[in-house]
């Protein structure tokens, strides 16, 4: 069945080259404002790290044109707030130089960090046509712990932080002074959080302007035409993707660590996908009820989330994002569950799961489509963190990040990394040089994790061991998932190893986290952290012998592991022992 997106308006035909220069002229509006957007924010988290998303929706909320970078699995929540917005003003108490904020858990479903900006973009005859919007992380809105989201064992949204549901920071282009106090006093770090802030709204303005010019250079009703052929074509590659792949259904079952506060029971994720009619479709009806701890979602920000960014990933992963990428695209997902939980539940930590979740989506279609599908990856957001109160003056500082790890093997080659995960996409680590410029943290060693890899005849990606050393007395922050279920071998593949953290205690004791909060680190104190890898594809028996011998001499293998897992015997002069090797393989 033909969905909405694939509908053309009755209007004159565009030809194919200017539908192109249209296309490539609406994607460069956010790939534009994200760029701007990293040069002008305040926070690390935002000019490195890259924790936004920046996109153009129609005036529906539906997505034209993504930015490229940033974190995937923030794009949905753009068209979210803004339909929440429609849903609150309507159409006509939408002015033009509106600026408005949400972070409303119970319409984006993540946590309160996650605030969209967004600005209504009216053509020259005066219609509502589209809105300019950018997403960022913000560093700190009030709640427990600092970082607002940095807590695994919160039991209620209340104690995140501050609840900014559709309200405007700009009316018809005036700042709401009375907002910007409200947000002032509702931070630790008020200069660095409004500084991100004016970035966001910079963005957001740009891209109005942006937009506005576009629409008086080729018309309203064009642009809208073209919109719609845009998402027309997007939705039928998506299709002839989908097509070339049997009909039935499929199936994967994973599951979490725990829920940060019932630390003994295990989370369900069996994931069932089912291809249909044309249609993709997957059923989440057997997960996990909501949980205790804050690791929870909403409808959209969770399980909708998740199932595109899986989609995105199998079937269209080189074409720009809109929302005709999604058209077969369908979700089974009851209320009440985990990654559908009700308004009020806890959801400082609902990341955590996610690249599982879709990790377990991708794994369901291994038998359909071999040649796309991989080893599981460290599927692990890996979030750790250090805060505290400088000794200099007594204001707050908090830093965090996230996992760098392995990637799973496939039929085409090793595993590659490290790399985030599936839900980030083309983010990276905070560089050394400017955590130990900002923080009184200095990082002692940065390596690969050695033996982490999943054996197979093509290895996983190798996660990484971080060392940071505390120059300060500070807490620290942890939640890594996948212990319990580590990232998946295929075909005979081996799993790859989980991530964790160790906590070094000048005193000489050690300390192993999974999910942690406000952990007293003394000066001296180091904290490990090592990250998940890749699970490996094919019998490990069948990997070539130079290329274990290399891993070896390399360092990402040890001896013991080569013979272990791959039944390389490495004699003392560092070569291949054939004669060894060929018995060790036979047994």
């Amino acid at each position: 069945m033909e969905s909405i997106v694939e509908k053309v308006p009755a209007l004159a035909e565009i030809d194919p080259i200017k539908l192109e220069i249209i296309r490539t002229g609406l994607q460069s509006i956010p790939d534009l404002i994200e760029e701007d957007l990293t040069r002008t924010a305040y926070s690390p988290l935002i000019y490195e790290y890259k924790d936004y998303a920046v996109g153009l929706v129609d005036a529906e909320g539906r997505a034209i044109a993504m930015a490229r970078q940033g974190l995937t699995i923030l794009n949905n929540t753009i068209g979210l707030a803004v339909r929440d917005g429609l849903s609150v003003y309507g159409r006509d108490g939408i002015k033009p130089g509106d600026v408005i904020l949400s972070n409303h858990a119970g319409t984006i479903g993540q946590h309160l960090n996650n605030v969209v900006m967004y600005t209504p973009v009216f053509g020259e005859s005066g219609v509502l046509s589209a809105f300019m919007a950018v997403v960022v992380h913000w560093l700190d809105i009030g709640g427990r712990y600092q970082g607002s989201c940095l807590g695994t064992d919160t039991t209620e949204l209340a104690q995140e932080g501050l609840q900014l549901r559709t309200v405007r920071l700009y009316r018809e282009g005036v700042l709401d002074h009375d907002m910007t106090r409200v947000i002032s006093y509702n931070t630790r770090y008020p200069d660095m959080l409004l500084g991100d802030i004016a970035a966001q709204h910079a963005g957001c303005v740009r891209g109005r302007q942006l937009m506005e010019q576009f629409f008086k250079r080729y018309g309203e009703g064009t642009v809208g035409a073209a919109v719609h052929l845009i998402w027309r074509n997007s939705a039928a590659a998506a299709r002839a993707a989908l097509a070339k792949i049997p009909e039935g259904v499929y199936e994967k079952t994973a599951f979490l660590d725990n829920d940060g506060v019932n630390l003994d029971q295990t989370v369900k994720l069996p994931i069932k996908v089912i291809v249909k009619n044309g249609g993709f479709i997957v059923d989440y009806s057997d997960i996990n009820e909501q949980l205790e701890g804050p690791f929870n979602s909403g409808r959209e920000g969770g399980g909708e989330g998740c199932a595109r960014v899986a989609f995105k990933y199998l079937f269209s992963p080189d074409e720009p994002t809109n929302e005709g990428s999604f058209a077969p695209l369908r979700i089974i997902l009851p209320d009440g569950k985990f990654l559908s939980a009700k308004e009020g539940a806890p959801m400082g930590a609902y990341s955590t799961p996610l690249p599982t979740v879709v990790d377990a989506i991708i794994a369901a279609m291994a038998p359909a489509l071999p040649h796309r599908v991989a080893g599981g990856h460290h599927a692990s957001f890996g979030i750790f963190g250090f805060s505290g109160r400088r000794a200099t003056n007594g204001s707050f500082f908090s830093f965090f990040d996230t996992a760098l790890g392995g990637w799973g093997g496939s039929l085409h080659g090793d595993g590659v990394g490290p790399y985030k995960s599936l839900c980030h996409g083309d983010t990276r680590d905070i560089p050394v040089e400017t955590v130990e410029a900002l923080y009184p943290l200095l990082v002692d060693g940065y390596q690969w994790r050695t033996d982490s890899a999943g054996p197979g005849r093509f290895r996983g990606g190798f996660g990484i061991d971080k060392t940071i050393r505390a120059l300060a007395p500070m807490n620290f922050n942890a939640s890594f998932e996948r212990s319990k279920c580590p990232p998946w071998g295929l075909n005979g593949g081996g799993p790859g190893e989980f991530g964790q953290v160790e906590v070094q205690r000048v005193s000489g004791e050690v300390v192993r986290v999974h999910k942690a909060s406000q952990i007293p680190l003394a000066v001296g104190d180091r904290v490990v952290i090592h990250t998940g890898a890749g699970g490996g594809f094919g019998d490990p028996r069948e990997r070539e012998l130079d290329a274990v011998l290399q891993d070896f001499r390399r360092t990402l293998v040890t001896r013991e592991h080569a013979e272990v897992a791959y039944g390389v015997v490495i004699g003392a002069d560092g070569e291949i022992d054939a004669a060894a090797t060929a018995a060790r393989r036979r047994h």
